[in-house]
């Protein structure tokens, strides 16, 4: 498996999103455990933002980051402890546009299983794993219907544990399973199940 999403990323090449925005890139860690899985954060209850949220390791662009993946890598070694000599890159996923206006670019990366991993208590309350299977088997709870400047995504939202796993987290998920994994989903194509509507939502593009 983890030999055929190398093959895909090394493949895939997204355009930019050529857009004047902050920016901020996240690590998605595949950890190569026999049966792979994906590795995600949970947002600290005490923060005034996000608080609670599930996520990837990642963040803001600082001035003395050379680009987007040094500053994936860095994010993940101060949020969770991640060496960045532990992180095989594989590849970049599409730029998404978060809520508040930041350009967010993800990067896919293998890291061993069973690393000595700890979350920031600033940040973070919570590391878990989600088997890939369990995504490829399309355990989605509903769909959220996310209608952006007069078009819908239809976003997938997981529960895994008490994690729920939605929002702009799934939107790169799907590009990931996708691309990555060869499996037959979309955020443009409404699927079978329970959707959830969401008031429309403007860029600040013009």
């Amino acid at each position: 498996m983890l030999e055929k999403l190398r093959e895909r990323l090394q493949a895939h090449a997204p355009p930019p999103l050529r857009v004047d925005l902050p920016q901020a890139a996240v690590l998605i860690p595949v950890v190569a455990r026999p049966d792979p899985t994906l590795l995600f954060t949970r947002r600290a209850a005490h923060l005034s933002t996000h608080s609670g949220q599930v996520a990837f390791p990642g963040g803001k662009r600082e001035h003395e980051d050379p680009d987007l993946l040094a500053t994936a890598l860095r994010e993940s070694e101060e949020e969770i402890a991640l060496p960045p000599t532990r992180v095989e890159v594989l590849g970049r996923l599409s730029d998404v546009l978060s809520l508040h206006g930041i350009k967010v670019t993800p990067y896919v990366g293998v890291i061993p299983p069973d690393l000595p991993l700890l979350p920031d208590p600033n940040e973070l309350d919570a590391i878990f794993e989600v088997p890939v299977a369990d995504f490829l088997a399309d355990r989605r709870t509903h769909t959220d219907v996310i209608r952006v400047d007069g078009r819908d995504y239809y976003v997938p939202s997981y529960r895994h544990d008490g994690h729920v796993i939605w929002g702009l987290s799934s939107m790169m998920l799907v590009e990931l399973l996708a691309e990555g994994f060869g499996m037959p989903i979309t955020l443009f194509q409404r699927p079978p199940g329970e959707l959830r509507f969401h008031p429309e939502r403007r860029t600040t593009l013009s």
